[in-house]
């Protein structure tokens, strides 16, 4: 490792732990106590921690959605959308697998995809034994989970080795480029000194800045892919980028449902302004129950 690397390690571990210490929770109320069942399962990573949560009453079979935390591909684990998670099992009446993928930069660009791949692939192979919907499979994600959701989704429908019926993109990264990054953001959250540091983790090199898989807005042909919310916010350097997004997704007739929520930062959904959070997880649950149980 040389020198430059293992100050970006230390640096990484040093931010982790910070945040770490931190609830990015905003809900402060507790769920009554439930089981979460937690697997272990072999991927393309080794092993990967998955924690499963079922909607109450349990039925036989239920859809899933498959959920990727946020937290810059450096930070962050499965346990910070625990209630988020919970609430949409509960509220889209869906079975939810929470991933706590690998982060970086101990794990460049493409474990945490490849690794996020495996598990929706695992849910959808495993899906009898599981009691999950294999026809009814969604993935979603805040922050670099909407990266990793809108990058699987290509993945998913190159490889086709199963079908996705929605994705859900909580404020994503979507060009790590940058070229369409606000660099004088009214968002104090995200700065382009912070957002340049966790690409310096995530990818392998500056080329990979401009991979689709990496970087969707970089993507030739968008078509085929599945049904999209995808939730912005005012503030968010990214905004940009999102909305880019969401004109092309829908120019290759993508069904695409936006939404930018006013005077809010990078993962307010999680972080606040409370009423704005509020708003969008319930767009977020109206908007699943819609996928799983009606037709776009």
């Amino acid at each position: 490792m040389g020198n430059e690397e293992a100050k970006i390690l230390s640096v990484a571990i040093r931010t982790r732990q910070a945040f770490a210490k931190k609830s990015p929770d905003l809900f402060p109320e507790h769920y009554p106590t439930r089981t979460v069942e937690e697997y272990y399962v072999r991927t393309s990573a080794e092993k990967t921690r998955v924690l499963v949560y079922r909607p109450r009453p349990v039925p036989a079979i239920a859809p899933v959605f498959v959920n990727m935390h946020g937290g810059g591909f450096v930070q962050g684990c499965a346990a910070d959308d625990g209630v988020w998670c919970q609430r949409i099992a509960d509220a889209a009446e869906c079975c939810v697998v929470n991933i706590e993928y690998h982060l970086s930069p101990e794990h460049k660009f493409p474990v945490a995809l490849e690794e996020c791949y495996d598990i929706v692939k695992w849910a959808h192979d495993q899906a009898t034994e599981l009691g999950f919907d294999a026809t009814r499979i969604a993935v979603g994600g805040n922050s670099s989970g909407g990266n990793l959701a809108a990058a699987l989704c290509l993945l998913a429908r190159e490889r086709r080795d199963f079908s996705v019926v929605c994705q859900n993109l909580n404020f994503p990264p979507l060009d790590f480029s940058q070229e369409h990054f606000c660099h004088e953001p009214r968002d104090a959250r995200l700065t382009p000194q912070v957002w340049e540091f966790f690409a310096a983790c995530y990818l392998r090199s500056p080329e990979d800045a401009k991979t689709p898989l990496a970087s969707p807005l970089h993507a030739p042909d968008l078509s085929g892919l599945p049904p999209a919310l995808l939730i912005s916010a005012e503030f968010d350097p990214m905004r940009e980028e999102q909305e880019m997004y969401v004109s092309r997704l829908e120019r290759a007739g993508v069904a695409v449902t936006y939404r930018c929520f006013a005077g809010c930062m990078h993962a307010f959904t999680h972080l606040g302004p409370e009423p704005a959070a509020n708003e969008a997880r319930d767009l977020v649950h109206d908007w699943l129950r819609r996928a799983f149980y009606e037709e776009f």
